[in-house]
């Protein structure tokens, strides 16, 4: 799943993220969503969330 619904996260779902500062390069960071903080279904960019470790990004896959 890649992220853009927000019905496809829960907190206490695995997702990789992509963080404000990892945008341009793209890179991933791994983590468990604490919260989600888009109040929308959709969002093409994906769904902002905050990570158990208080990251906060933007879900680009849901990790199974």
């Amino acid at each position: 799943m890649n992220g853009q619904n927000r019905s496809d996260i829960k907190p206490g779902s695995a997702v990789s993220i992509v963080l404000k500062a990892d945008q341009r390069s793209g890179k991933l960071t791994d983590g468990i969503v604490k919260d989600i903080l888009t109040k929308s279904s959709f969002h093409p960019h994906g769904i902002k969330v905050r990570l158990t470790d208080g990251q906060v990004g933007r879900v680009k896959s849901i990790r199974s």
